[in-house]
């Protein structure tokens, strides 16, 4: 349709729209009816538009004159099928935080808002799992700010830098340090060009191959402040990264000492030749050093723009000094200069200097541990990463090229030291010496008395040249000590040059730079780690100032750090120390790219392209060996240092979410696990009682939840399946938000998995649950649910259900557990409780604790708590709605109803329709941390009556082995099967259970022949009573399935007897024990209705303490085969 779009507005988003066009064939009544499809502009002006950020392209589209509009700022799409829709067209809003709280940013419509019929506060209401982590938000959050803000105009106003200024200069600036003019020279010649070159060579590979991991690492999306320790720390994690970042601040403060040293070597040298030392020449170097980095600390306190404007000069400086040098180095050397050493260029001297001459216990990595301090420069750039305008793109461009360009200039710089300046040179020699030496070479009489008239007449006079072999003889020299030569004068570089004060110069341009940015650096990466809270007590220098966030805190403690190490004042001494440092960043930067890599994530997606994850982990091994090379003490220290932060962070687990690789690495690892796990047979040694707990959520129940945990920890799988009874469209939602369960788990320290499900009924949420839980062998084996105490009152068709899930759980092979406690594991089944439970698992509530009607406070929301009858141990809500329980920690005798803070547990009750009162029994709140504490001492009572494979043996052997039951011995109980034989058959037993190598105190013989007695039996059948089909009444199987007939308790007349009996023995014989686990009597298919099993169960438990029914499913868990 022509004309029927308007151009949409621009916008700085990368996704542009800029018309829309509908080409289609419609008649025209249908063209009458539906009006052309018209984009609206958002209502907002060019000004927001371009200082909120990107705008989406988005649009509103209109049909029939409806324009249809919502609350969230993205564009929202009415479809001509004439239903609603929110479409938005893709924006970097919708990935750079979809969860601000200024509500600035636009962001996507929700699968519910697509999805659902929903009102529009249902659908704002919706909340979801955070993807973006608090910090990444609160910066998304500050890039988006509204333009009055004054923090974000603040933000707005900080420099920025490019790539040149930012990355470049300074790295170029710290690699040409204090080693370019006054330790290369040293360098050369003790290590000899050839090993000089090959020193600079490997530590330009060290480099570049970090810088290759680097680039790859700080491509993969965008890199915020804190440069190397910003990259670790979200590449492997908090730990590596909290270390790494320690670690690499204390570096680069110790770096601007080193600097810093070096600029005060200079200093000290110029006022040696004037004549003018204030002290002596150590303490010389520590006054200027700690003048000058006081000077460096005001620089960069005033801000990073002044910082950046010295840099800039004080390369244009060090620049023409480098110029200098080189042209010097061609200009033919006067005589003082040549009894220097400087003889200009001759294939001798380069073929001598060629070969290494280490002397004063030098060797090859000692040199190399001298000068790779040099190399730490590549980090200048990345360490301000906060500060540039383009991280992602700037640092791998500048730092590639800034190791490129100073490494020729290094190799340059050593080629042209090598080939014109000799080892040693004497400098002075005194007139009578050269005399002799010109005697002794026959020189002619006459020539070497004037020679020497001359010398000791007129010194200053032109003189003539001294032959080589006497001014480089040490032994000629001013007390037999050469002190010029490239082994012996740190400014050789300076005597060389055109002129000598630019040298000089250069040599202050190179210091100051290097130490301004290693001053720089260690706040800002420090700043990085405050700011995260990863270590305790630190966050003071996290704050930032100015309209560049400076950390003014930081770079006091790193000027502290730093006039420390200057008042050593020994150059040598201190760049060793820095060196195992950096090497360790440079190793962790190299294995971040290499782990991710191999984690396989699809999040790992860099835009650098040139790198490879084996390189990478080539590059990590060689900083690791380097640095025991260097020096083998100094590496495991700094090892330990690393190892020491590393264990601290992992063990204090800052909440943090980073997305690292090593998240990555254990789902990785996880899944490989269980794909090989399928391969493996089972075998009976190896089986594992891996255990489906039907609890609901973790809080409903926790009794049930702690008591299987002890079954499963450390040795298997636990499953905590929770079943949401209603329609799967209502309650959908519900099974999605799993954190809640979760950090109830991760509270109690239960290591289970979660899992909920919508269902009809009860029965099909159980199928489904056994059918689908578990992947591959990691699945659950066991059923284990908590025994319906209220099965008399509730609905017949829920017992049926619970009766049922049973069959279906022996269907499926699985074993099955019924854990019953005569306080109940909870409220009523049939409200909608959460249990928070926060007391120490070490309290507990005294037996003698009780509520008075005097110490019941009323409860929130006009309900009160009151007491059903004096005395009694129940409390009643009087009025129904939704109100709260609170239980305070019980102190000396009563437990007072008052609401604190810690160690309470509070019950949140929602009443069911047409209840008037609710009844808690307050042994139901005691009992919520039954399993919780640590069991007293006593007996597991174990009634194996029937051979299930031994499960029902296994899992008491296996409570004995935890700490909660370690003080509980195994009582074992089982039946006689024939009448005088007892003795016989406990031997048995007892063989039995020692090939089983199970310990146990007592072994128990049992009759089940005897009858039960008369009130036993009337007991049993009050409690069956209203189960009994009423045939007289017309009552039939058809219409109460769940009822059982006359005829079947002719049948099972014996099978009912004995169970009636075994809760006579039951309760005769393990009425005191810690824990009773008992066979769980067989129902047959078509042969037990559910009310006579229920029956069964109930007399077996009534009145007991905590009893464990349990049945395997007849195949073997127990073996004594080696």
């Amino acid at each position: 349709m022509e004309g029927t779009g308007e151009e949409l507005k621009k916008s700085n988003s990368r996704f542009k729209v800029a018309r829309v066009d509908f080409v289609d064939e419609i008649g025209d009544t249908e063209q009458k009816k539906i009006e052309p499809l018209k984009l609206v502009e958002p209502d907002r002006s060019i000004t927001d538009h371009v200082d909120r950020g990107p705008e989406s392209p988005s649009a509103t589209f209109s049909i029939s004159g409806d324009t249809f509009s919502h609350s969230y700022d993205t564009s929202n799409n009415k479809t001509c099928a004439m239903m609603n829709t929110h479409e938005a067209l893709p924006c970097l809003d919708h990935y750079r935080n979809i969860f601000s709280a200024t509500g600035e940013l636009k962001s996507r419509p929700t699968l519910a808002q697509l999805h659902e019929e929903m009102d529009d506060d249902d659908v704002r209401g919706h909340t979801k799992d955070p993807l973006m982590s608090r910090e990444e938000m609160a910066a998304a959050d500050a890039a988006i700010a509204d333009p009055t803000d004054k923090a974000a105009q603040k933000s707005k106003g900080a420099p920025k830098f490019g790539w040149i200024k930012g990355v470049l200069i300074r790295c170029l600036l710290n690699i040409w340090g204090v080693m370019l003019f006054i330790r290369l020279s040293w360098v050369v010649g003790q290590a000899g060009l050839g090993l000089s070159i090959l020193i600079i060579l490997l530590s330009a590979v060290v480099t570049t191959l970090t810088a290759l991991s680097m680039s790859a690492i700080c491509t993969n999306g965008e890199v915020k402040g804190g440069g190397a320790y910003y990259m670790i720390s979200r590449s492997l994690g908090p730990e590596y990264g909290g270390a790494i970042g320690l670690v690499f601040s204390v570096a680069n403060a110790v770096a601007v000492a080193m600097y810093v040293v070096g600029f005060a070597e200079t200093v000290r040298d110029l006022l040696k030749v004037h004549n003018a030392l204030m002290v002596d020449e150590t303490n010389d170097i520590r006054i200027v050093g700690v003048i000058t980095i006081t000077l460096l600390l005001a620089i960069a306190i005033i801000g990073m723009e002044w910082e950046a404007r010295a840099q800039l000069i004080l390369l244009v400086v060090l620049l023409i000094g480098l110029v200098n040098f080189v042209i010097g180095s061609f200009i033919p050397p006067t005589e003082e200069k040549r009894i220097k050493g400087f003889v200009g260029f001759r294939g001798d001297v380069f073929l001598e200097n060629l070969s290494p001459s280490f002397r004063d216990g030098e060797e090859f990595f000692s040199v190399f541990s001298i000068f790779f301090p040099a190399a730490t420069g590549i980090l200048a750039g990345a360490n301000i990463s906060g500060d540039l305008k383009n991280a992602s793109s700037s640092i791998p461009k500048g730092t590639l090229l800034g190791i490129l360009i100073s490494s020729l200039v290094y190799l340059l710089v050593a080629f042209l030291l090598g080939g014109c300046i000799v080892r040693d040179a004497t400098g002075y020699i005194v007139p009578v010496t050269v005399a002799q030496v010109m005697m002794s070479q026959n020189v002619s009489t006459t020539t070497t008395t004037a020679t020497a008239a001359v010398l000791t007449i007129a010194p200053n006079v032109t003189r003539l040249p001294v032959p080589e072999s006497v001014f480089r003889n040490c032994s000629y020299a001013k007390d037999g000590v050469c002190l010029y030569g490239l082994m012996n004068d740190y400014q050789v570089m300076e005597m060389v040059s055109g002129f000598g004060p630019l040298i000089t110069a250069g040599i202050f341009s190179a210091t100051l730079s290097s130490a301004l940015a290693s001053l720089v650096s260690a706040p800002k990466v420090f700043q990085a780690v405050c700011k995260d809270k990863i270590f305790p007590y630190v966050h003071i220098f996290a704050k930032g100032y100015g309209l560049g966030d400076n950390p003014r805190p930081a770079y006091v403690l790193a000027f502290v750090i730093g006039l420390g190490f200057v008042l050593i004042g020994d150059l040598n001494a201190i760049a060793p120390v820095i060196s195992n440092f950096f090497l360790m960043a440079y190793t962790l930067i190299n294995y971040s790219c290499f782990d991710a890599s191999l984690a396989r994530s699809p999040g790992w997606r860099p835009a650098f392209r040139f790198y490879n994850m084996w390189i990478s982990l080539i590059g990590a091994l060689i900083c690791l060996m380097v640095m025991f090379v260097i020096n083998w003490w100094t590496a495991l220290i700094t090892l330990g240092i690393v190892s020491a932060l590393f264990v601290y962070v992992h063990y204090t687990k800052p909440d943090v979410n980073w997305g690292s690789s090593t998240q990555a690495h254990v789902y990785r690892n996880a899944l490989q696990a269980t794909l090989k796990l399928i391969s493996v047979e089972d075998h009976i040694k190896n089986f594992r009682p891996q255990v489906l707990v039907l609890s609901g959520h973790p809080d409903n129940r926790p009794a049930l939840v702690d008591f299987v945990s002890h079954i499963t920890k450390k040795i298997s799988l636990m499953v905590c399946g929770h079943i949401i009874v209603g329609p799967p469209n209502e309650n959908s939602r519900k099974i999605i938000n799993t954190k809640s369960a979760y950090a109830r788990l991760h509270k109690k320290k239960i290591r289970a998995f979660y899992a909920a499900i919508t269902s009809p009924n009860f029965r099909l949420g159980a199928q489904n649950l056994m059918q689908t839980v578990g992947l591959g062998k990691m699945q659950p084996n066991t059923l284990i649910m908590g025994f319906k105490s209220d099965w008399r009152n509730v609905q017949p068709t829920e017992v049926v259900d619970y009766f049922n899930v049973i069959h279906d759980a022996f269907d499926m092979k699985y074993g099955v557990g019924i854990l019953r406690l005569q306080e109940g594991f909870g409220l009523d089944l049939d409200m909608e409780t959460t249990l928070l439970n926060d007391y120490n698992t070490e309290d507990e509530l005294s037996d003698d604790d009780e509520i008075t009607p005097d110490d019941t406070p009323p409860l929130p929301g006009s309900s009160e708590l009151v007491l059903d009858k004096p005395g009694s141990s129940e409390l009643v809500l009087d009025k129904p709605g939704s109100s709260e329980l609170v239980l305070d920690k019980p102190e000396a005798s009563a437990a007072s109803i008052v609401s604190t803070e810690k160690h309470m547990v509070k019950v949140h009750i929602q009443n069911g329709p047409g209840k008037s009162k609710n009844k808690i029994n307050i042994e139901v709140i005691k009992s919520m941390n039954k399993f919780a504490r640590k069991q007293k001492r006593g007996t597991i009572d174990v009634w194996w009556l029937f051979d299930d494979g031994g499960l029902t043996l296994l899992i008491p052997y296996i409570l004995t082995t935890k700490a909660h039951w370690r003080g509980c011995k195994l009582r074992v109980f089982t039946a006689a099967t024939k009448k005088g034989e007892l003795d016989r058959e406990q031997r048995q037993m007892a063989t039995l259970l020692s090939k089983f190598r199970i310990d146990y105190k007592d072994m128990v013989i049992v009759d089940l022949a005897k009858s039960p007695t008369e009130e036993s039996q009337t007991d049993f059948q009050m409690l069956l009573k209203d189960w009994v089909l009423d045939e007289k009444n017309g009552e039939t199987k058809e219409m109460y399935p769940w009822k059982t007939t006359q005829q079947e308790l002719s049948l099972l007349k014996e099978k009912t007897n004995r169970q009636i009996r075994l809760g006579e023995l039951l309760r005769k014989r393990s009425s005191e024990a810690s824990l009773v686990v008992m066979s769980l009597p067989m129902p047959r298919k078509s042969t037990c209705s559910a009310g006579l099993y229920m029956a069964w169960l109930d007399t077996l438990t009534k009145n007991m303490p905590p009893i464990l029914l349990l049945r395997g499913n007849q195949t073997s868990v127990l073996t004594y085969y080696s």
